[in-house]
């Protein structure tokens, strides 16, 4: 029933997208320009600003969209390649449809012409703020047209060299359709001279080897070759494929600039063998650099961490859609059991998040639909392991994406295709002020809750190192398991009880400790105080295995009871309400 993986932190990750965060226009038109949307700056993103994430609890931020990707606005007067408007998705362009691995997206820089000047001043106000930086590494795909303006002396672009007339060969850097013209359905390419045009057509990067995607397919992006002939599913990796040295000089290339750990796209759409090949060889030189996996197939899991060496992965399709469909679709919050048993052993290195760029905001209508739902989700996602915790700017404001941006439509997200601002952060943004101007009470108060919680995360030990263990089993007789939760983190002396409520009405429960819990987390049958860290709350109470621990949850709400062992001897005394 339990697990002793400990860590010496626990990452907090803030998700943010300088183009989004620092936007300061409260007049943004659907399918709006640069001119007319504005965009937010990095050099925007002051200590101050940091120095408020920071205090969220926040120990690492991913900045998103900052390497350059395919967009429609010009900056042909700063040497860089205009992209064709046809396959860009909105305006501004998807972040994960690189155009040069090593620049800086020109949007996000006040003076373009230093934009990776202001990006390593960035790195290192974030880092004088006491945090972390993390960035993308999209190394599934490119955008179309990619091409490397600043490349370093020496280093050759990606498909430089490719024999375009095979539609696959070891050497090649993309896929091709030989004889084919790229044609994809419901996208129109353009007319005349300014129409594009592609021959041969390249494979597109969600695995689509036609000259003919549709419109929901990656159709701005080409897929990389990393040796495997998709054709017959032979594997070509001896010797080493061109791909792998030119994607393992980008990761050196960005470790250069200070960053301290890669968010990697889509990591499971790449084989394995590469990131055993290439993750070591990075951290040869900075060992301290940190590999996230965006991953979607629970059975990689322990591949991806065992053999290609990444330090943390996404749980999507565990705990997130668990926790979704407890909230949305009627599923039992004893299901929460499975989780932590599919994961058991790796708990460690699982990424919890309820919202990022590609998931729907929890208090949009698609989702939750009321920000003030998320107590008992954010407490499992926060304190369940030892791994890392994220949250995506605004969220902790209650951002509901109800906008209808552009490329992206009311869809319960936050574009990542259009110029645009985000309605929540730019008010708390405040011109950089960041303070409560011009958030509600409800806002000022969810946030507060999410710097309770988060903070948590590091200040208590038994949610940083300690151990954990399932209190389900013994007590479906005492509450409702379809909409309670409940189990124990340790380290040491001290014990956090941790029990959630996702039902609308207020719960009253007793809690069973069985024997086997003192046993495996060596907790001392006694008498403790009891600290309830979310209200502060406090009393005494006995903890043994025939006294149960009684406690009140309100509707959709958490209780976190810290359980200290008294040095004195007293009179034994439940838990008041």
């Amino acid at each position: 029933m339990a697990t002793t993986e400990r860590k010496i932190i626990k990452p907090v990750i803030y998700q943010l997208f300088p183009r989004l965060f620092t936007n300061t226009c409260d007049k943004c038109v659907p399918y709006g320009t640069i001119e007319q949307n504005g965009v937010g700056k990095m050099n925007d993103i002051t200590d101050f600003v940091l120095s408020k994430i920071k205090d969220l609890g926040v120990t690492h931020v991913w900045y998103t969209g900052v390497i350059e990707h395919a967009h429609t606005t010009d900056y042909t007067a700063y040497g860089i390649e205009r992209d064709n408007p046809c396959i860009v998705k909105g305006n501004a362009g998807s972040p994960y449809a690189i155009k040069d691995y090593y620049d800086i997206d020109p949007d996000i820089a006040e003076d373009v012409e230093h934009r990776m000047a202001e990006f390593e001043a960035l790195v290192k106000r974030t880092h004088h703020a006491g945090m972390k930086v993390i960035i993308d590494f999209v190394p599934n795909h490119v955008a179309r047209q990619y091409h490397s303006d600043v490349k370093p002396a020496g280093i050759e672009d990606l498909g430089e060299g490719d024999d375009t007339t095979m539609q696959f060969a070891p050497t090649n850097n993309f896929y091709y359709i030989p004889r084919q013209q790229f044609a994809p359905h419901d996208v129109f390419l353009g007319e005349g001279d300014s129409a594009y045009r592609e021959f041969p057509a390249k494979a597109t990067g969600n695995d689509c080897f036609t000259a003919f995607p549709g419109r929901n397919d990656w159709y701005e992006t080409v897929k990389l070759n990393y040796g495997v002939d998709y054709g017959n599913g032979t594997q070509h990796f001896s010797p080493i494929p061109g791909t792998w040295f030119k994607m393992l000089n980008i990761l050196r290339f960005w470790c250069s600039k200070g960053i301290d750990g890669f968010r990697c796209d889509m990591a499971h759409m790449v084989p394995v063998q590469f990131w055993k090949w290439a993750v070591p060889l990075v951290k040869e030189k900075y060992p301290n650099v940190v590999f996230i996996a965006e991953i979607y197939d629970v059975n990689l899991y322990r591949d991806y961490i065992y053999n290609g060496g990444f330090d943390y992965l996404y749980d999507k399709v565990n705990l997130y859609d668990t926790l979704r469909g407890i909230q949305c679709n009627n599923v039992s919050a004893a299901s929460l059991t499975n989780c932590w048993q599919t994961v058991d052993g790796i708990a460690g290195h699982m990424l919890n998040f309820l919202e990022n760029h590609d998931e729907q905001r929890f208090a949009s209508w698609q989702y939750a639909g009321d920000a003030s739902l998320v107590l008992p989700s954010l407490v499992v996602s926060a304190t369940m392991a030892c791994g890392p915790m994220m949250i995506y700017h605004g969220q902790e404001l209650g951002e509901r994406a109800i906008d209808a941006e552009g490329f992206s439509g009311r869809d319960g997200r936050t574009t990542i295709f259009d110029y645009w601002s985000i309605p929540t952060v730019r008010r708390w943004y405040n011109q950089g002020k960041c303070d409560d101007e011009h958030l509600s009470r409800f806002e000022l108060n969810l946030r507060r809750i999410y710097q309770k919680v988060l903070l948590l995360c590091n200040n208590e030990r038994a949610i940083a190192e300690g151990a954990f263990f399932d209190l389900m089993y013994v007590n479906y007789g005492n509450l409702n398991p379809h909409r309670q939760y409940t189990y124990l983190r340790s380290y040491k002396s001290e014990t956090l009880l941790i029990a959630v409520n996702f039902d609308n009405s207020p719960c009253s429960i007793n809690i069973n400790l069985p024997l086997h819990a003192f046993e495996c987390l060596g907790i001392k049958q006694c008498e403790v105080t009891a600290v309830e860290l979310l209200s502060d709350r406090s009393t005494t109470a006995m903890l043994d295995t025939t006294t149960p621990f009684h406690t009140d949850i309100d509707a959709n709400g958490a209780v976190i009871w810290k359980l200290t062992p008294l040095r004195r001897t007293s009179k034994r005394t439940k838990v008041a309400k």
